[in-house]
């Protein structure tokens, strides 16, 4: 039972067509065993190009998006079904990054639970048009999300509590943290993207909220800070997005940005190829290049 408490992002934030230029927006820690290997967020597939880090031992990811703007993030379901779990879900949401939007992926999701059995999960899928949040415990269900802060653990999705008979009170109190942290992360009038996702990643990091976890075997491994805007210049399909990662728990791992393009064998940008920049030794974000600290506006102001 553990491996299925412990597994894939159980604080998923999202801030849909919250902010015009940004209209998909999302902090998320992610909670593992300590034991369990990921690689960093990179260039997991070219078609359609998608960017997402990487679960070493069964080769799906938890969080990405895709080069048309299509976001998916996934965290575990605390349910009382015992469900054979045949195939990583971590699988479906690679699949559901093949995608072209949204809307199109319920068919991935549809087909995928029809012909496999996972252990139970919340699936947020969203882009600049749609965004849906598919729940399963051995039925298949969906809301449609409407424009707002939007908070996912493993026993709610905003308002829909779904606590398990084992671990209640462990359960409740991740329900009555997740409500915290939408409270606290309703958007400010004339707030930006760049500055919710700076007050996200402190919320993702204040043990006063509950969701970074620190445990015997298993806690927050890593955190992740996405806005992704509609690619302006249609050249580069991830021109649209930035993307800050923490290695390790955010309450004391410094998010740093990664790198959406880099350079052709041509000298000219393109995004064939992706790396994370580990954190440096500062205590703050840094240039992968020059080491100088700068702040999330800034770095994304530098993308625009």
């Amino acid at each position: 039972m553990l491996d299925r408490l412990f597994s894939n992002v159980c604080t998923l934030t999202l801030a849909w067509q919250v902010f015009d230029d940004v209209p998909v927006a999302v902090a998320a820690n992610r909670d593992e065993a300590v034991d369990r290997d990921s690689h960093p967020p990179a260039i997991y597939s070219e078609g359609p190009l998608v960017v997402a880090p990487q679960d070493a031992e069964a080769g799906g990811t938890w969080i990405g998006f895709n080069e048309h703007g299509l976001f998916a993030g996934i965290t575990n379901k605390w349910i009382d079904a015992d469900l054979a779990g045949d195939r990583s879900r971590g699988l479906l949401v690679a699949d559901v990054l093949e995608a072209r939007s949204a809307s199109d992926a319920a068919d991935i999701v549809e087909e995928a639970t029809d012909g496999n059995e996972y252990d139970g999960f919340w699936l947020v899928i969203a882009d600049a048009t749609d965004a849906y949040c598919y729940q399963w415990d051995g039925d298949l269900s969906v809301t449609e999300f409407d424009p707002g802060v939007h908070v996912v653990v493993n026993v709610a999705a905003d308002d829909e509590v779904d606590l398990p008979s084992f671990r209640t009170e462990v359960a409740s109190a991740q329900a009555e943290n997740a409500r915290a942290v939408r409270a606290e992360l309703a958007a400010e009038t004339d707030e930006s993207a760049p500055d919710w996702l700076a007050r996200a990643g402190t919320v993702l990091g204040d043990h006063e909220f509950g969701v970074c976890i620190h445990g015997d075997g298993y806690g927050t491994r890593s955190s992740s800070l996405l806005a992704i805007a509609p690619d302006s210049d249609g050249a580069n399909g991830l021109a649209g997005a930035t993307y800050w990662f923490a290695s390790g728990p955010p309450c004391e791992t410094a998010y740093q940005p990664v790198a959406l393009a880099l350079e052709s064998d041509s000298g000219s940008e393109s995004a064939s190829e992706f790396t994370f920049e580990p954190e440096s030794d500062s205590g703050g974000p840094t240039d992968p290049t020059t080491g100088a600290e700068f702040t999330f506006e800034e770095w994304t102001r530098r993308n625009e």
